[in-house]
């Protein structure tokens, strides 16, 4: 079958963890969803009211992790390494039922995620996919944050860079190619926080599930973890992942060229909300044999799973 169309993946899949921000246990299953279905959140602890659509304008807060709100109010949190791990799948069609309003936070990387999706394997369906298309230059800027999506033919490609004042260590930059390159650091990279916000986090209500076990956490130059850096730019790596997650809330693939600095779940989402407003600014265009950009065709996780 064709990596150009469809996907889903073969059979139901379980995940128990905690919720990073809330603390509460959690129990997610993924199942197989019809070709056009598009990624659907169910919550089963609600009778009523229960499906949330990821997309760029139903994220109510981009504060430390990705909220999505339903026109009910009902809410699923923390979505973007899940989200981040489907992308990079090339997993199009997918119901994901869970039962406490934050997706599992596991290690705190997609790693759990893409592993055990890629065990059951995916069936492919005989619909074509559909990708949006950057056609002009758009930027977002808050302060020295910025987000910037332009045209690029043939790939996506995220440049990112963090800063911070606080902690030289965590000062990096590197780029993805997310349909070429192998994206097995970006998967495993974890989320991070510095010593000192800890407690400021928890105060606000945040982090109630944080730990060694799900994040890295900095005290000055000394890493807390008992697991040092699982890669060398795993700091700026996990951003991607979670610019790479928070794209895919576009509801489709995207060709183009991502350059963000110092950003975030918020940057990246106003970006997104200012270059999907003008449709002058994308397109969105069924793939099929004769129009595919070459680099869909050699990405290691798409190719491996035709």
């Amino acid at each position: 079958m064709s990596v150009l169309n469809q996907k889903t993946i073969n059979s139901s899949l379980k995940f128990e963890g905690i919720g990073l921000h809330t603390g509460k246990k959690v129990v997610m299953s993924l199942f197989p969803a019809p070709p056009n279905t598009g990624i659907i959140f169910k919550r089963t602890d609600l009778k009523i009211n229960n499906l949330i659509y990821p997309n760029v304008f139903n994220v109510s807060s981009a504060s430390y992790c990705t909220k999505l709100t339903n026109e009910y109010g009902v809410t699923v949190s923390t979505v973007e390494h899940l989200m981040a791990a489907l992308s990079g799948l090339g997993i199009d069609n997918l119901l994901i039922d869970l039962n406490s309003e934050e997706v599992p936070i596991m290690d705190g990387s997609a790693k759990d995620f893409v592993e055990n999706i890629q065990r059951i394997g995916f069936k492919v369906s005989d619909q074509p996919i559909r990708i949006i298309k950057i056609e002009r230059k758009v930027t977002y800027s808050n302060g020295e944050k910025f987000i910037s999506f332009e045209p690029n033919k043939i790939s996506l490609e995220i440049d990112f860079e963090i800063k911070y004042k606080q902690n030289s260590i965590l000062n990096q930059r590197n780029v993805k190619n997310i349909y070429m390159d192998d994206l097995t650091e970006m998967y495993e990279s974890r989320t991070f926080c510095l010593f000192e916000d800890v407690e400021k986090l928890k105060q606000m209500g945040l982090a109630q599930g944080g730990s060694l076990e799900n994040a890295i956490v900095l005290k000055g130059n000394e890493i807390l973890n008992k697991e040092k850096l699982r890669n060398e730019n795993e700091f700026v790596n996990h951003k991607i992942l979670d610019c790479l997650g928070d794209i895919y809330l576009a509801g489709y693939k995207m060709v183009g060229k991502i350059t963000s600095s110092q950003g975030g779940h918020n940057v990246t989402n106003q970006g997104l909300r200012d270059l999907l407003s003008n449709n002058k600014n994308f397109s969105i265009i069924e793939v099929k044999e004769k129009n595919i950009p070459h680099s869909f065709l050699v990405n290691n996780p798409l190719k491996s799973s035709a």
